[in-house]
């Protein structure tokens, strides 16, 4: 199960540590505003928390509530809204029917958000009618075993007690991203997987002896580089082991335009060299 706290304005400088989800209280009624939300979102954000928020129902006006709730809170992607659903100051309370109205009307301001309902043992038992609790029941039964709260109904936070004047809470999740699955978090996208480097091409190693007018080494394999490296038009019926005036002339071809290559002091030269070799495999096939 994850940990969780449930915060308002009592608490200024909660004790986020170890916790993994802060509820924070939004708004009550048609007129109040959390003061310190705003500080309070930021710190838990900052501090890599699953935020939610909650509204303290009053009887009447539902719908104006529920909208004043969402401006307050102000959602991200993810968060989860609750319905506080008790005893007010002035000793009256929602009804059942005005509590499964507000959850309703969030629910259409939001409906890419989840929607809880949180109340005590009491308001669960003997005032809720309906069971109706939107996306899930947010239950406070403090005095027993951390989730283990005395409903036979499905929850998903059990507000357990108090520490350090701030209420505890588990959420019935096995992991953080399972919160973020139920909860419709953006999924952070996985970056893709690098592509392997390109192993760089190596040419073969130059045929020593390589020669105009030999068959030893085979000429093929230059006949090849020149074909491949359009300096020379010849089929595989064709391919000679002889260094003849045809592989000359292609071999004259890749020296016309890179010089570089040709003997110096040899402006008619047609006898590649290991380096012409290299770079002119290089071009045939290093691009492969």
């Amino acid at each position: 199960m994850l940990k969780a706290i449930d915060i308002s304005s009592l608490q200024a400088h909660p004790n986020m540590s170890g916790v993994d989800v802060v509820l924070i209280k939004a708004s009550e009624g048609r007129t109040y505003a959390n003061p310190l939300r705003d500080a309070q979102e930021k710190a838990a954000r900052d501090g890599g928390k699953q935020v939610g928020w909650y509204h303290f129902l009053w009887p009447g006006n539902i719908q104006a509530q529920a909208e004043y709730f969402v401006r307050c809170a102000d959602p991200k992607p993810g968060d989860v809204l609750a319905c506080d659903w008790e005893t007010t100051t002035s000793h009256t309370a929602a009804t059942c029917a005005e509590k499964d109205q507000f959850l309703k009307a969030v629910k259409k301001l939001k409906p890419g958000l989840r929607v809880i309902l949180y109340c005590n043992l009491d308001f669960w038992k003997r005032h809720d009618t309906t069971s109706e609790c939107g996306d899930g029941l947010w239950i406070a039964d403090p005095g027993v075993a951390a989730g283990k709260p005395r409903v036979q109904h499905k929850w998903v936070i059990h507000q357990y007690g108090i520490r350090g004047g701030q209420d505890v809470d588990v959420c019935n999740f096995a992991s953080v991203q399972a919160w973020k699955d139920w909860a419709g978090a953006p999924k952070t996208p996985t970056p893709p997987k690098p592509k392997p480097p390109k192993p760089r091409y190596v040419p073969p190693a130059f045929p020593t002896g390589l020669a105009p007018g030999k068959s030893k080494p085979s000429a093929r394999g230059l006949q090849k580089a020149l074909r491949a490296a359009k300096f020379m038009t010849i089929s595989d019926a064709d391919l000679s082991d002889h260094y003849g005036p045809r592989t000359e002339a292609g071999v004259d071809r890749f020296f016309d335009k890179y010089p570089q290559f040709r003997s110096k002091g040899k402006p008619h030269d047609t006898a590649i060299g290991p380096k012409g070799w290299a770079f002119l495999c290089t071009l045939a096939y290093g691009g492969k």
